[in-house]
């Protein structure tokens, strides 16, 4: 081939990437609008299949963040003994920290909080029992399924120990993630369980303000992404948050 073919060849197959290039990111953005609209519409893509009852109708996009929570069903414990809260734990490192970054949680007696941020796993799908689903619906899925066996077994209860429809709020900005992260860490202080956020054992606030170190959370992240100053960290987690600020979160 000449060196004019060759230069001509080479920009075509550029050429050809460039519109590859455009053409994903078009896909991309798409891919995010509809995901948008669905969440505003409170539907799910057909692909998804039939929501199970734990985890309702959740979507999520890729590089979202989302607030995640659920609590015990009529309102009743789900932690019973110190013993319940580790184990809960040790399923979410197994089922839902494979599938996204978790940047805040809190477990409650009665119910759980958590921050997460969408990863491309998050959105991926698989085949289960012929139907396409959601990974991290069906980790979380897998969560409360398993955990509530485990209880059910300690205590010689039956029946569902959640409410259906855990839910998954897509944070819209900036301001409501740093108001998520401080409202998911003040609850316990909040439920006068604590007089200090830190002395509440079954969150991440501990690991933060760096007196445990623990691995569940991605801190960085946290920081990164929220853009928290390390130096105001501790005092501004205990600054009074907005009703209405709250309001955005559920």
């Amino acid at each position: 081939m000449s060196r004019v073919g060759r230069d001509r060849s080479e920009e075509s197959i550029k050429g050809l990437k460039e519109f590859d290039s455009k053409i994903m990111m078009k896909k991309h953005w798409l891919q995010i609008l509809e995901c948008k609209y669905l969440l505003s519409r409170n539907a799910i893509p057909g692909w998804y299949g039939i929501p199970h009852p734990l985890t309702s109708l959740m979507v999520f996009c890729q590089n979202e963040l989302y607030h995640v929570y659920n609590r015990g069903n009529n309102k009743q414990q789900i932690f019973f003994i110190e013993d319940n809260y580790i184990y809960f734990l040790k399923k979410v490192r197994k089922f839902i920290l494979p599938c996204c970054e978790i940047l805040s949680y809190c477990l409650m007696p009665n119910h759980f909080h958590f921050l997460i941020y969408a990863v491309e796993q998050t959105i991926r799908s698989k085949i289960i029992t012929g139907q396409e689903k959601n990974i991290l619906s069906e980790g979380i899925r897998n969560l409360l399924q398993t955990y509530t066996k485990g209880i059910n077994k300690q205590n010689n209860s039956t029946g569902s120990l959640f409410q259906q429809n855990t839910k998954a709020k897509i944070i819209s900005s900036l301001d409501h993630g740093i108001t998520c992260l401080n409202y998911i860490h003040q609850n316990p202080l909040k439920a006068r369980l604590v007089r200090k956020i830190e002395d509440w054992p079954y969150c991440s606030f501990p690991d933060f303000i760096g007196n445990r170190a623990g691995t569940l959370c991605n801190k960085k992240l946290a920081f990164d992404i929220l853009k928290l100053n390390p130096k105001t960290f501790y005092d501004d987690s205990y600054r009074l948050l907005k009703h209405e600020d709250i309001e955005q979160l559920f």
